[in-house]
């Protein structure tokens, strides 16, 4: 009986068996995650004042945005070197590893060589609107900080190579691990030190950096010794590879951000800050279950790699089926949210934001719709087959804005014209993912539809 639950809950197949432990392991990982970042906002707001711990958010936000110079050669990393895993090849893997690390290498530490020149005549009090006296303080503050940051981002690779081995729950170990070293810290900070952003910025960029280089010494000197990154083995003539594919992801990340980010902006020029509010309330909310399907889904992204190059189709079919009825309970799920979700607002903000019927209604179509080819999605991101992402990528760029200002201003529909305009650019895609998909696996696929 124990043996059947455990084939009902894992399967049977010993790559679905290890794709749905890193599921399961994931969820309990993600969700001390959560609770370390939660107990570290209270924590750090009692040893800093409200002014300050908006400064350290706004300049990690602002520093963040610098890792998207890797330009995808982490996403190209992890389908490559998949690839190279499934048909055995090490020696290629090997240099896949050590190209991607020493490409990384020269373009992170150009940045930092750059950024010290260029720091000291930067004004930080300016740009980011505090206290003039502040600014000696935050321009120390941010030389460290940045300097971190590109030395934490090449080890980060380790995360790509975990993926590739189909190990997603133990690179998940790693902010947690970075969270629970941070709130230690913190906390013996609040008890043997005065209120310092000096300090808490230190923290908050080496903990996760200190976490990441114990990772990159003990998994490379120990089971992953056979493709560590040798200086010998980086050869320019294959970062070809590694940027073609992964320069096709980063346009399509940069589209989402895009996307998300001119939603905001649309909705405080035409109708105010306030609604901005609401919308990001709105979202948070509804895409719950988007969140927790990329969880479960990132766990099969390189199993369909390995499956894909292997042409194990018959697994791939299985494996698809069992991903879209998980999908399915999730759609379901939230279409309830959507129903209980004025009584879920007010327990959780109370009275003071409210979410008109349209917007949660609205949201909800927008979040089913994502959901209901994620299966398929996640497959093509494996197979690297995403030029067809590409141009939809561009193609909701191009078309997403105008049609927002159109139902919004022309047709007068309000704030929700914005989510209305993101329904009718993921509509089509998610549908042409599904034919793509088909068409691959039934081996009829030619062209775009086969890139």
């Amino acid at each position: 009986m124990l043996g059947k639950i455990k084939s009902q809950l894992l399967g049977e197949n010993q790559r679905t068996v290890k794709a749905n432990k890193n599921v399961i392991y994931s969820f309990i990982i993600k969700a001390v995650g959560i609770g370390c970042q939660f107990a570290l906002v209270p924590l750090t707001l009692h040893y800093l004042e409200k002014e300050r711990y908006g400064i350290w958010l706004t300049l990690a936000s602002l520093v963040g945005w610098f890792g998207f110079f890797d330009i995808g050669i982490g996403n190209g990393l992890r389908n490559k070197l998949s690839e190279a895993l499934a048909k055995g090849d090490t020696r290629l893997a090997k240099i896949y590893v050590s190209t991607s690390y020493g490409l990384l290498t020269g373009i992170f530490l150009s940045l930092v060589v750059i950024f010290w020149f260029v720091n000291p005549f930067l004004n930080w009090s300016r740009i980011l609107n505090t206290p003039p006296e502040l600014s000696l303080e935050l321009s120390k503050i941010v030389l460290f900080v940045f300097t971190f940051f590109c030395i934490q981002f090449i080890l980060t690779l380790i995360g790509n190579i975990l993926y590739a081995h189909q190990e997603p729950a133990l690179n998940n170990l790693i902010n947690p691990l970075g969270s629970v070293l941070s709130l230690i810290i913190i906390y013996v900070l609040t008890l043997t030190t005065k209120s310092s952003l000096f300090w808490v910025s230190i923290v908050f960029s080496a903990s996760p950096l200190l976490v990441l280089l114990c990772f990159n010494l003990f998994l490379f000197s120990g089971r992953l010794r056979q493709i560590a990154p040798e200086f010998k083995f980086v050869q320019i003539r294959h970062s070809k590879e590694l940027f073609s594919l992964g320069f096709q992801f980063f346009i399509i990340q940069i589209a989402f951000i895009v996307l998300y980010s001119s939603s905001s902006i649309i909705l405080a020029q035409l109708f105010g800050p306030e609604e901005v509010t609401v919308y990001n309330v709105a979202y948070k909310y509804f895409t719950v279950g988007i969140m927790i399907n990329g969880i479960i889904m990132s766990t099969y992204w390189s199993a369909f790699t390995d499956a894909y190059v292997r042409k194990e189709f018959d697994w791939i079919k299985t494996a698809i089926k069992r991903l879209e009825r998980t999908t399915y309970i999730l759609m379901g799920l939230v279409l309830v949210s959507c129903i209980l979700a004025n009584q879920v607002f007010y327990l959780w903000l109370g009275p003071t934001i409210k979410v008109p019927h349209s917007i949660q209604w609205i949201m909800c179509a927008y979040a089913i719709i994502s959901l209901f080819a994620a299966p398929q999605h996640i497959f093509l991101n494996g197979s690297g087959k995403i030029r067809l992402q590409l141009y939809s990528a561009i193609f909701s760029i191009i078309v997403t804005v105008p049609l927002a200002l159109y139902f919004c201003k022309t047709l007068q529909v309000g704030p929700a014209g914005v989510i209305l305009s993101m329904i009718c650019t993921t509509l089509p895609v998610t549908i042409l993912y599904r034919i793509q998909y088909s068409r691959i696996i039934n081996g009829t696929a030619k062209g775009v539809w086969n890139q």
